[in-house]
């Protein structure tokens, strides 16, 4: 498959390296200085230990994703329109495009904004950048994906490529899921600046990620989502699994970046407030990282 990365972060480096290192065409779009690296020394993808460079195409030009046949579209959230429509001019008109972003609403955004469907996907993989051109797995890496007319396909060329793909009818009761996950952690990481298993040593951190849990679970009911298995149990295994992995927030504040606390703990919020909930733990949480933004 020719497959183009929209937005070369941690995730799309990811998968992007994947694929290419199985033998898919794979275009990289990013920043300057990322896109400088890759096309110097390729993408370097530190995984089980070892590390390998990887042969890509890179561009810092959107017209790098033309004569794609999947598009996988890994900006941020707060990014989701600018990308897209930067994007839409160069698609090609039976691309499939996947949305491998946090949050539970960004393939309705860019659906609405390219005109044509999107497919969500749950991601979940423990990555971050370690440099320009440089990736580091450190755990997982599995995909939960909306049903389509593409998906199989999609499944069929990522499986062999070392990515799990799960095709699933309750994809938004899966991105809830995803989003509760981040809701209890995302936040308490950015704040300390501290690692899953670390936070786990400080008292209290579990009450306070329990009470968030339940509000977001409160939230999802009041809207008609069916979040599927044990929410919380999910949330204390993330610990296990993960232990030295600091949230994406965390990762995008130590850099002085924006983060996405918006569409998480800040989405609760704003569900909650129409819905007449009460999200006290989630607010505290969301005005806590703005300040640490700011």
């Amino acid at each position: 498959m020719k497959i183009a990365v929209m937005g070369a972060g941690a995730v799309g480096c990811y998968y992007g390296a994947m694929l290419a290192n199985a033998g898919h065409d794979v275009t990289l779009i990013g920043r300057a200085d990322h896109v400088a690296a890759v096309r110097r020394d390729g993408l370097m993808l530190d995984i089980r230990g070892g590390a390998i460079h990887v042969a890509v195409a890179a561009t810092t030009d959107p017209a790098g994703i033309a004569g794609a046949d999947v598009v996988l579209f890994c900006v941020k959230s707060t990014d989701t329109e600018t990308a897209g429509a930067a994007m839409k001019p160069h698609l090609a008109p039976n691309a499939a495009i996947l949305s491998l972003q946090n949050g539970v609403d960004n393939a309705e955004r860019l659906a609405v904004l390219l005109g044509r469907s999107v497919i969500p996907v749950v991601v979940y993989v423990a990555v971050e950048m370690a440099g320009p051109g440089h990736v580091r797995h450190h755990g997982r890496g599995e995909l939960v994906i909306g049903p389509s007319s593409q998906s199989d396909a999609i499944a069929r060329a990522f499986v062999p490529a070392g990515i799990p793909v799960e095709i699933s009818e309750n994809a938004t009761g899966a991105l809830w899921a995803k989003m509760i996950l981040n809701c209890a952690w995302n936040a308490l990481s950015a704040i300390a600046q501290k690692p899953y298993g670390d936070l786990m040593k400080t008292g209290g951190v579990t009450g306070v990620m329990e009470q968030a849990v339940a509000e977001c679970l409160a939230v999802a009911g009041a809207l008609g989502v069916s979040v599927p298995g044990d929410v919380w149990a999910a949330v204390l295994k993330i610990a296990e699994t993960m232990p030295g992995q600091y949230s994406s927030t965390a990762q995008d504040l130590a850099r002085g970046k924006t983060s996405e606390i918006d569409f998480l703990n800040g989405y609760i919020v704003r569900k909650g407030a129409e819905l007449g909930i009460a999200t006290p733990v989630n607010l505290t949480l969301h005005t806590l990282v703005k300040l640490r933004e700011g």
